[in-house]
């Protein structure tokens, strides 16, 4: 099973990749490059959450917020249209190459 993740301190470095398979033997951890959130479908829904139902936060029990969040799916779902992507897979892939540059360039020689 493939995982897909950001960089998030809870699932970031070595030890949570041993972790979660220690938990889940044929889990593979995939992380998205660093800044991209944008890349997490998951991560745009939350977005959209916070933006247009829990600023400002106000609701009186975890239970109405819970109602809220159900309404909030239920309609979202109706009226939700695709994103207009203009990053293009060839953005992409440019990025991950200039990404993929940088990890093996030279450290920088440190001032004497």
């Amino acid at each position: 099973m493939f995982w897909v993740v950001d960089n998030g301190s809870d699932h970031r470095g070595k030890a949570s990749i041993k972790r979660l398979q220690g938990r889940w033997p044929t889990l593979i951890l995939v992380h998205l490059p660093v800044h991209a959130s944008w890349l997490n479908q998951v991560e745009i829904y939350h977005s959209i959450i916070q933006r247009k139902l829990l600023d400002p936060n106000d609701f009186e029990s975890t239970a109405e917020l819970a109602r809220a969040l159900n309404d909030f799916e239920r309609r979202y779902n109706e009226v939700a249209q695709p994103f207009d992507w203009t990053f293009t897979r060839s953005d992409l892939a440019d990025l991950l190459d200039r990404l993929d540059e940088r990890q093996h360039d030279p450290p920088l020689a440190l001032a004497a």
